[in-house]
């Protein structure tokens, strides 16, 4: 007898004595069809179970349990190629591939990966990190093996989620699938957007007659008829196609995205109805030529909560799996979170600048630009998973007398490189990108650290970057970048900030000018940081100065432009010098530093802490800049071996002269 308990939806919860037999997907196909359901509810509890105590993406891989449970049981993976889109919804594909026995590690350090990673598993077709590479990816793949003999019949699937679908690379994808000769299915896993609306039984009878085995024979059998006497050939099969997918919309009163693409299109169908589903893949998925089938789930599917706030539950953090109760990380009184510290204050100062304006792509919760939304909707934008359009966009409303606040995260501002170039920083237009998430960001792993964005925005003409070590400097940043003359971003980390007390006046910092923050009679060795990482260095540089080993810490606030009168001080006042950042030392203020003793002939013992040139995966931040070498036992153990090479040197230099 199967073991049950109440869940928070008031369903039952069984024990996993289907999970246990599946090992790889070869197991899962020897189930019979009537087992699915049942599978497809252990699979929930299992990620229930576990991502209660052990945080991750939680509503997105809820609603796509069926189709993970379909496409292995119809699919020979992994000869057959399954290619996720962002990586959300990807659990259950975990659980099916030979990593159940793991599946508690995911998101810790030296653990599984949160995302679809090839190295890991032969089943992680690609990377899965960021939105709206599925289909690019998989027809890639699909023309690849069309074109090498032996494995023409390998098939290929994408599975996109529907806010993917809304990205650029995502129709470029589908232009390019339309007019390709290719086999690739794409699967829309649709859990909000209406694409299709539901009109009745007549277009229930339209799915179900269109996918079924014996209307497309029929439909095949028509084809090479018309084809054999000379009516159509491949030359014009795409205008045939077009009317087909027009006919359809019209007998069904309905129209949807793909209609005028030379792409069969099935559904849409209820996602959560294994049965339907793989009978439907099992009838499309030997046929020719490009496929979409459009599924309808549910978001947090079988979980009461994440059903009804799919946002809040899409990463909500440790919760009670009995209650559905979310655990809070800090009570009341604590510092804020610095994604709240900039909400709140760019609502403070739209209030006082109607020209500002706020912009983020598909992150207004996790960047806090729903606080201006809630408070001037209509200076608010949201503009989907579009960041290089976020940007173009932010730049027309410059060009028309508009200050726009562009919030977005550091990993993902790289999609919108080109148009940061060509549509602002060209152009010099007034636009602040406020960059969240920068620097390691801990379990979300290589693909959202935010690592890179220092080097590549400081070597952008006319561009101003600056990081704040403080709550305090963050609001004069970006009361700043007001009268900053052109494009100007400002860096910030994920998580929370340091003071209660934040809610300072604002007040304007000049360009290009650091601060010191300690400075003791007789210290030989100078550390230079930015943004939040600073609070350590300075930490250290007052321990290490109680001890005698005296030690003076700067503030540069700005990467871009330097502070080469700070720095011109520094270098006649210390004997070495220590830079500090939370991002790649290529590149970045270690690099600028360098750069500017080398053009000056300065010649110092420099150190600089950051990123190493590597790939840094997932794990707590403590853990991951521990790894790094710029926690504070690595700030720690740089100053000390810095004072003891200026030891060493100096009483060499002693012996020398004697």
């Amino acid at each position: 007898m199967t073991k049950q308990a109440n869940t928070p939806d008031g369903g039952k919860r069984q024990d996993t004595r289907l999970l246990e037999r599946i090992n790889i997907p070869a197991d899962l196909r020897t189930l019979p069809e009537s087992e699915l359901p049942a599978l497809c509810e252990e699979l929930r509890q299992c990620i229930i179970s576990h991502l209660s105590t052990n945080p991750g993406h939680f509503a997105s891989s809820m609603g796509a349990v069926e189709l993970t449970v379909a496409l292995h049981y119809v699919f020979n993976t992994p000869e057959d190629r399954i290619v996720w889109d962002v990586g959300h919804q990807a659990y259950s594909h975990k659980l099916l591939t030979g990593r159940r026995d793991r599946f508690s590690t995911l998101r810790t350090h030296g653990g599984l990966s949160g995302f679809p990673t090839p190295s890991e598993s032969e089943y992680d077709t690609f990377s899965a990190g960021h939105a709206g590479n599925s289909i690019s990816a998989a027809l890639g793949m699909a023309i690849a093996d069309m074109t090498t003999p032996g494995r023409e019949d390998r098939k290929t699937v994408a599975v996109i989620g529907d806010a993917s679908i809304g990205n650029g690379l995502s129709f470029e994808g589908l232009n390019n699938a339309s007019n390709s000769p290719n086999n690739l299915l794409i699967i829309l896993n649709d859990n909000d957007m209406s694409i299709d609306d539901n009109v009745g039984a007549l277009h229930h009878y339209l799915t179900e007659i269109t996918t079924s085995a014996g209307y497309n024979r029929w439909r095949k059998r028509i084809y090479e008829f018309l084809r054999d006497k000379g009516l159509i050939d491949d030359a014009n099969k795409r205008r045939v196609l077009r009317l087909n997918n027009s006919l359809k919309a019209f007998i069904s009163q309905q129209q949807n995205i793909f209609e005028g693409l030379n792409i069969r299109y099935f559904g849409p169908f209820d996602g959560h109805d294994v049965g339907k589903i793989v009978k439907v893949l099992k009838e499309i998925k030997d046929m020719k030529g490009p496929r979409i089938l459009h599924l309808r789930t549910v978001k947090g599917k079988g979980f009461e909560q994440a059903e009804k706030e799919p946002t809040i539950w899409h990463a909500p953090g440790k919760f009670d799996p009995a209650t559905g109760e979310r655990l809070k990380k800090s009570g009341a009184g604590s510092a804020p979170l610095w994604q709240e510290v900039f909400g709140e204050t760019l609502v403070e100062l739209a209030g006082q600048h109607p020209e500002i304006v706020g912009i983020t792509a598909a992150m207004p919760s996790g960047t806090s630009i729903n606080k201006m939304m809630a408070a001037y909707p209509d200076r608010s934008f949201d503009v989907g998973i579009s960041e290089g359009h976020a940007v173009t966009f932010a730049g027309g409303m410059a060009t028309a007398g508009k200050h726009p606040f562009v919030a977005i995260y550091s990993s993902f501002l790289q999609r919108a490189y080109d148009n940061i170039i060509n549509d602002v920083a060209i152009q010099g237009l007034p636009v602040t990108f406020c960059i969240d998430r920068a620097g390691l960001v801990g379990e979300d792993g290589v693909t959202h650290h935010g690592m890179l964005d220092l080097a590549y925005l400081s070597c952008i003409p006319g561009m101003k970057v600056a990081s704040p070590m403080d709550e305090e400097t963050l609001r004069n940043l970006m009361f700043s970048s007001l009268t900053a003359g052109g494009p100007m971003a400002i860096r910030y980390p994920r998580g929370t900030a340091l003071h209660t007390d934040w809610r300072t006046p604002m007040k304007k910092i000049e360009t290009g000018k650091g601060r010191r923050q300690l400075q003791t009679l007789g210290a030989r060795v100078a550390i230079l940081s930015l943004g939040p990482v600073g609070n350590d260095a300075l930490e250290v540089a007052h321990k290490l100065t109680r001890e005698g080993l005296l030690t003076d810490h700067y503030d540069m606030i700005w990467l871009k432009p330097l502070d080469e009168q700070l720095l011109g001080e520094i270098a006649s006042k210390y004997k070495a010098v220590i830079t500090i950042e939370d991002g790649s030392v290529k590149g970045g203020l270690g690099s600028a530093v360098a750069d500017w003793m080398t053009t000056n002939g300065i010649n110092l013992p420099l150190r600089k802490l950051g990123a190493p040139d590597s790939w840094t995966e997932h794990g707590s931040v403590s853990q991951l800049r521990h790894d790094c070498g710029y926690d504070n036992e690595s700030i720690e153990k740089a100053l000390r071996e810095m004072h003891l090479l200026l030891t060493e040197n100096e009483e060499t230099t002693a012996k020398e002269g004697k």
